[in-house]
């Protein structure tokens, strides 16, 4: 057993998010969206790294000693996997990992609404999850990846850096690559997925116009491809995707992608109230007729609208889906507030009004 893996324990049992591991300080753990320290001795360079390359693979340590950089998963049989990221900072090396759960929540156990589980069922198309790092985007994706594998008899292809969950292949034949282990980046692995017969690609994240372009020209022949991106609400995030092509570009990519599009998933995550937890609360745009024109024409200002409107489509504002948690007693108040968009329509639920410096 690897010296590191108590702390991977200690994180497990405290139902912790993230542990932090940095040269010149104690370990932290990210719980319930707070970092708490560990009560353990601080942490001098060379102990840290000789304990952090007791886990990592030869070819690994040697990008990470080229580039001051490092993505990995490291996997405890029986306990969970950890997605790994190593850095170099001011008093030495720092790493960061992730726990990634062994056992996919479903979309009902996630407490997503219904409109998600259709979203698997989709014949073609380009479904976006998008949010800031640690919103949850990877579980969601996870809930909508294990409903295809259940539901349908296809072949998902997911591509990451590095693979987070890991589905075992149900009706579906599912094929996991991980960036710099089995492929040389997210464009080369995406280009060469569409010679392999996919029915579903994952792509972890379109980092760069040339993997945007392949994602959404993939959703545009066929095939349905998940992604993510890290955005807030559906509107800046066909902003931003429009906006990473050069300006004569960017007419065309407004008619491919209002063509390709199904939906835009962004959400928020929110400590809960009512059990120990977090919760995300979804805004979902759903690419109707009017969504699409929108987009084709650069009315991308009246997409809130559109969403607003589009309820019978399963579409819903950040907002109203702030409002039915706050409603049901699993979100505080305060926290309702500081992260809606209408904050009027929050006032009410305050005892008192929380300062909000960027309201001024």
């Amino acid at each position: 057993m690897a010296r590191i893996d108590a702390f991977f324990k200690l994180m497990h049992e405290q139902k912790a998010s993230d542990l932090h591991l940095v040269s010149g300080q104690a370990p932290v753990l990210r719980i319930r969206g707070d970092l708490e320290r560990v009560k353990f001795k601080v942490l001098d360079d060379d102990e840290l790294r000789s304990m952090l390359y007791e886990i990592t693979p030869e070819d690994k340590i040697k990008i990470f000693e080229e580039t001051g950089d490092l993505d990995f998963s490291y996997e405890i049989t029986g306990l969970a996997r950890y997605r790994a990221n190593y850095f170099r900072q001011k008093n030495g090396i720092g790493a960061v990992f992730r726990e990634i759960p062994s056992d996919i929540m479903s979309v009902e156990q996630l407490g997503l609404p219904p409109v998600i589980s259709r979203l698997a069922l989709l014949p073609r198309g380009l479904v976006l999850v998008t949010g800031p790092t640690g919103s949850g985007k990877s579980t969601t994706l996870a809930a909508i990846i294990d409903e295809c594998n259940r539901k349908r008899k296809d072949h998902i292809i997911t591509i990451e850096d590095p693979i987070e969950f890991v589905h075992t292949s149900k009706n579906c034949v599912v094929n996991h690559r991980e960036i710099n282990t089995h492929t040389q980046s997210f464009t080369s692995a995406l280009r060469a997925s569409l010679r392999e017969d996919p029915d579903i690609i994952l792509v972890g994240e379109m980092r760069d116009l040339e993997t945007i372009r392949l994602a959404i020209e993939a959703a545009a022949t066929g095939h349905l491809v998940f992604s993510t991106l890290h955005t807030t609400g559906a509107a800046k995030t066909v902003d931003r995707i429009i906006e990473v092509f050069p300006t004569g570009e960017q007419p065309q990519i407004r008619s491919t992608l209002a063509d390709g599009l199904r939906a835009v998933i962004s959400q928020t995550l929110f400590k809960r109230v009512d059990v120990k937890g977090r919760i995300a609360v979804l805004e979902i745009m759903v690419a109707t007729h009017g969504v699409r024109a929108m987009i084709r024409e650069a009315k991308t200002h009246q997409l809130p609208s559109a969403i607003q409107t589009g309820k019978k489509y399963g579409m819903q504002t950040l907002d109203d889906g702030i409002m039915a948690h706050l409603k049901a007693g699993r979100i505080d108040p305060n926290e309702a507030y500081m992260k809606c968009v209408d904050k009027e329509k929050f006032k009410p639920y305050l005892t008192e009004t929380p300062a909000d410096f960027t309201e001024v």
